[in-house]
This record gives C-alpha cells, sequence and structure tokens, in this order.
C-alpha cells in the first residue's frame, strides 16, 4: 500500500511533528497546587514552563520555577531568591544578598496586609550561604509555603524542571509571569 501525501498534508504533519517535539523538549503545562505562590499564582492555574532555562543556566533571582524535591517525591512552584555561593539573610522583611537590600516588588500587597495586622510576612533567617550548584527558594505566600526555610532545603540545579512564563488556564487569567 503506496500512501502519496501531497503538499498540504506534508505540511501538516511537518508542523505537527516539530509543534510536539518544541512541546516535549523546551515547554511544558504544569497545574499548580496550593497557595504558597499566591496572589501571584493561584491553585489550579496551568501555568507553561519553560525547559530551556534548565539547561542554558540562564536562572536567576526572581525567576518563578518548579522544581522537583528528593525528599518529598514531588513538584513545586517556588521563586528562586538565593543563587549558588550567595549569602542570604531576611531581617524584618527585607531580604539581603551577599549584605545588600534586595527589592520584592511581587511582594507589596502581602507585605502591606503583614504590616496592618502588626504582624510580619517572612520570619528572620539567617545569614545562610547557599551551596555550589544549588539554589534557595520561597514561595510568594511566605506564612503559608513549604520552601527552602522549612523542610525543602536547598534545591540541586538538577532538580529544576523549569521557569514559569505564563499563566494559560483559566484563560480570563491568562498572563506573564516572568
Amino acid at each position: 500500500m503506496n500512501i502519496r501525501l501531497d503538499g498540504p498534508q506534508k505540511l501538516f504533519l511537518f508542523t505537527f511533528g516539530a509543534g510536539l517535539i518544541i512541546l516535549i523538549f523546551f515547554f511544558s503545562p504544569y497545574i499548580v497546587d496550593g497557595a504558597s505562590m499566591n496572589p501571584t499564582l493561584n491553585n489550579r492555574e496551568i501555568i507553561f514552563i519553560n525547559k530551556v532555562a534548565d539547561y542554558t543556566d540562564t536562572l536567576k533571582r526572581g525567576d518563578i520555577v518548579v522544581l522537583y524535591n528528593e525528599k518529598t517525591k514531588e513538584k513545586y512552584v517556588k521563586r528562586l531568591i538565593g543563587l549558588p555561593g550567595e549569602k542570604i539573610e531576611m531581617i524584618k522583611d527585607q531580604l539581603y544578598v551577599n549584605g545588600n537590600v534586595v527589592h520584592e516588588p511581587y511582594l507589596h500587597s502581602l507585605i502591606e496586609y503583614a504590616n496592618q495586622t502588626d504582624s510580619r510576612l517572612t520570619g528572620d533567617f539567617g545569614p545562610i550561604k547557599v551551596p555550589k550548584n544549588h539554589y534557595f527558594v520561597m514561595g510568594d505566600n511566605r506564612l503559608f509555603s513549604l520552601d527552602s526555610r522549612n523542610g525543602l532545603g536547598f534545591i540541586h540545579k538538577s532538580n529544576i524542571w523549569g521557569t514559569s512564563e505564563l499563566v494559560i488556564y483559566p484563560f480570563k487569567s491568562m498572563r506573564i509571569t516572568n
């Protein structure tokens, strides 16, 4: 049996195949589970992660990443706070990296709320030195986040699956995340 494909059929198969390869190797959907990244990401939102960052070492502070934790055998969505070799410290809701103040604009509304209720968003810690080839991560909803401070520990770079690029569902909430 000979199957002959004409121009449009070849184009369709090529486009479908190329799209499948891009989806498998470069991008992937992920469902946010829990409230640890509120208000930046909400429970049950679907995000698109860029797996290329995992191969190119382009991770930077503030990136939202999907990671795998070997202790819990689960995946998490968190924000990169400390990079390999850095000294990080939190004092009165202010992040310091290597002794320098780091602004976290994504926390503005949460810090305002904490101030109104006479509480703190993030407990003081550190200084902590991030080991080579590891990262320190925290959820944006610091009061309700399992992260490097309280259970996940430092995350090895091989356990970072990719960076969040955009929310793709629900459609009315579609937005860029990084």
